[in-house]
């Protein structure tokens, strides 16, 4: 249903050649290369299902050409490095994660589908010792809103721009925007402790709700021509809310959640949630609200 809010979705590993993890990132590296990377490298198919009405927008404002070369910050198990090389034909395309298990799948990916032009690197973007100015544009879909020090972050991926190379990035706006989020969560609350998100600013999935909060950050790496557009989109969450309920219930931070309920109060639970999703089925499935920003901007 949603990405584990207590880890990081940036980049990172402790093996990362050229750079060890940025402190505070310990535990993120821990978790994704553990449970949280092993059930999403087993969610990819899902996860481009759900996101395929915002990835093109990130890619139309990434402005990608056929000699572009990119690096895909957060990049996972590669849906949106090998959506970018698809177009960056003579170009190259760098996805850089924390999780080994999902870069293994990105790995795999890109050699089936013949894009020789992508590489992956296990690495964190707050500390990865990327070469000055190699690439033509830096892209991220929802990937940089856990950053330990996203000033740092933006600042490194800034220089690893050319001079004019463009960012492009989705990351989410507030929880009360996001029915995909809102709308479990407030049919498991009666039932269950809820995740902590955080504090507001603090590394989790709402880091960057606030747009100006987005801009202070771009500005003090140095990018120019900052624009902060919102994005809403629908997104698939399973095909019938026993459907969203299974994979639900896969999740690291579910089994946290439910656990030490009681196998009543847990069934009551459940079938609040499947009454709450089954008023969202359609001939798609059940379709949940998604609410983003949509940035882009300029190294000078």
């Amino acid at each position: 249903m949603v990405r584990n809010h207590h880890q990081s979705r940036d980049a990172g590993a402790r093996s990362a050649p050229g750079g060890t993890v940025a402190p505070g990132n310990a535990a993120q590296a821990e978790a994704w290369n553990g449970a949280d990377g092993e059930f999403w490298t087993r969610q990819q198919d899902r996860t481009e299902r759900r996101f395929r009405h915002l990835t093109p927008h990130l890619l139309t404002a990434a402005g990608l050409r056929p000699e572009s070369r990119v690096v895909d910050i957060g990049c996972g198990a590669g849906g949106t490095t090998l959506a970018a090389a698809r177009i960056a034909t003579g170009g190259s395309v760098l996805g850089v994660d924390l999780s080994g298990q999902m870069l293994a799948a990105a790995r795999g990916r890109a050699a089936a589908a013949g894009l020789r032009q992508v590489t992956f690197a296990q690495a964190d973007a707050q500390v990865y010792a990327f070469r000055q100015g190699d690439f033509d544009l830096a892209i991220s879909r929802f990937g940089v809103m856990f950053f330990a020090d996203p000033a740092a972050a933006f600042a490194r991926i800034a220089g690893a721009l050319r001079p004019r190379g463009r960012l492009a990035f989705l990351c989410w706006r507030g929880l009360p925007e996001n029915p995909y989020l809102s709308v479990p969560f407030g049919a498991l609350a009666p039932y269950v402790q809820l995740p902590d998100l955080g504090a507001p600013g603090a590394p989790g999935p709402f880091s960057l709700e606030d747009a100006d909060r987005i801009r202070a950050l771009l500005a003090g790496a140095g990018f120019q021509r900052i624009a902060v557009r919102a994005v809403d989109e629908p997104l698939w969450m399973g095909a019938d809310p026993d459907d969203v309920v299974a994979s639900l219930l896969e999740m690291p931070m579910s089994r946290a959640m439910f656990e030490g309920i009681g196998a009543e109060r847990r069934d009551e639970a459940l079938a609040a949630l499947r009454g709450a999703l089954a008023g969202h089925q359609g001939p798609d499935g059940v379709l949940l609200g998604g609410a983003a920003w949509l940035v882009t901007a300029v190294r000078p």
